[in-house]
């Protein structure tokens, strides 16, 4: 994604056109914003529509936020990410000492009507009905990616083993089992019930410390989520489309045709689809859409394997992070840290969940100079935002997939190529509308 300055080196956003830009631009039929994996999935099926497409960026396809999440294509995950009810645990996050929720303090003002909003929103009621909203996109999740890695190749890359959910005790295994295998059967899934000795025949490498646990067998998981990404990419490029470096703040109307400023050129087109994941504000902002969009922060570190890795992604479910075997090596990914977009990396919640997973998981040595940090674009109603933009003819939407973009990119590919092409859309998309924050 487009992304401003960081510690991790990201390219700063600027609104300086590139130089020596021809006369006159290129065209295309639609440009794209944004190289993550919701962008390159909507850019490879408009291209299948026929649609001559320009995907821009300002850095490599899936080098942000598509680079550094857990790698589940999550198909078990019917229920959205909710804000919590449960007093102890609003008590535990006000404390500011757990390993599933940090936040800066300075940040808070800047947060507290959009987790107002979310609070609202995470009522049982309305939990369920946006449930029922993001079901139509769950699932389709693995059936839309599973289309896109046999044509490019990528199946060495996806396992489609499940990811398992452990619990530390007792009582909430206990209570989770029994309700997991009701939704299970409800919606079609398979869930199998471990107890600490099936567990621990199931993966070897985990220690004592989980009293049971949940194995979906449903989701994939994948060894490197921007490699993923960039198959695509190559996929898109492959079928004539153009990967371009450019500014995504340059974007303006010329002519009754948008125009960005790459560093190939000026480039147009008659439709542009914003798809920047937690940086889609520095565009929509300035057009004057007032969309509640924030990112939930999140850090990644890489591990050498001190006992038998793991064989599927293992959710440590009342400490809230996750840790994942990729390509090799064990990847702990963090939490929800609430901080300004551009603060600097704490590495709070980092090391917080660093001491809890090392002694279960055999964590080994670090093999990462330094903790990647990622965001992860959020709306407060939990559903994405897709669709047209209600102002301004020929600019479409596509972010705020909120924790699950690398499940929904080709789904949401699809389902925003079919509406910009007049088919009939596979599902009603009215529920992930822009218009609806208006």
């Amino acid at each position: 994604m487009i992304a401003p300055a960081d510690a991790h080196g990201a390219a700063a956003m600027s609104s300086t056109p590139c130089s020596g830009a021809p006369a006159e631009p290129m065209d295309f039929d639609v440009i794209v914003l944004g190289a993550g994996i919701v962008g390159v999935s909507s850019a490879l099926h408009l291209q299948d529509r026929g649609k001559r497409v320009a995907l821009v960026d300002r850095r490599g396809p899936g080098e942000e936020t598509s680079f550094g999440n857990a790698g589940l294509i999550e198909r078990s995950s019917i229920v959205p990410y909710g804000f919590p009810r449960n007093l102890g645990t609003l008590l535990r996050y006000a404390r500011n000492d757990s390993t599933d929720l940090y936040w800066d303090y300075k940040a808070i003002p800047s947060y507290a009507s959009w987790l107002a909003r979310f609070w609202w929103e995470s009522s049982p009621a309305r939990l369920a009905s946006a449930a029922r909203d993001m079901l139509p996109l769950i699932q389709r999740c693995v059936t839309e990616h599973d289309a896109l890695i046999a044509r490019a190749g990528l199946g060495a890359l996806v396992h489609d083993g499940g990811w398992i959910e452990a619990f530390r005790t007792q009582s909430a295994f206990d209570t989770e089992a029994p309700a997991a295998e009701i939704a299970a059967r409800e919606n079609g899934l398979r869930v199998v019930a471990l107890d600490a000795a099936a567990l621990r025949a199931r993966e070897p490498g985990l220690a004592e410390g989980f009293r049971g646990a949940l194995h979906w067998l449903d989701p994939k998981s994948v060894g490197s989520p921007g490699a993923l990404t960039k198959g695509y990419a190559r996929l898109f490029e492959a079928g004539g489309g153009a990967i371009l470096t450019g500014d995504a703040t340059s974007l303006h109307t010329e002519d009754d045709a948008w125009t960005v400023q790459t560093a190939a050129g000026r480039i147009s087109a008659k439709e542009v689809v914003v798809a920047l994941g937690p940086w889609s504000d520095t565009v929509f902002g300035p057009l004057g859409y007032r969309i509640p969009l924030r990112a939930k922060r999140g850090y990644h570190m890489h591990y050498e394997p001190a006992r038998q890795i793991l064989s599927v992604p293992v959710v440590d479910t009342e400490k809230g992070y996750v840790v994942a075997p990729m390509q090799g090596r064990l990847r702990l990914t963090t939490g929800v840290e609430i901080a300004r977009r551009g603060a600097p990396p704490t590495g709070v919640q980092l090391e917080r969940a660093e001491r809890i997973a090392k002694p279960v998981f055999g964590l080994g040595a670090r093999t990462d100079a330094a903790p990647w940090l990622g965001m992860r674009p959020c709306t407060p109603d939990m559903r994405p935002v897709i669709g047209p933009a209600p102002r301004h003819r020929g600019l479409w939407f596509a972010f705020g997939h909120n924790h699950h973009g690398l499940t929904l990119g080709p789904v949401t590919g699809r389902l925003l190529a079919e509406m910009m092409t007049g088919e009939a859309p596979f599902t009603d998309p009215r529920p992930y509308r822009p218009e609806r924050f208006d």
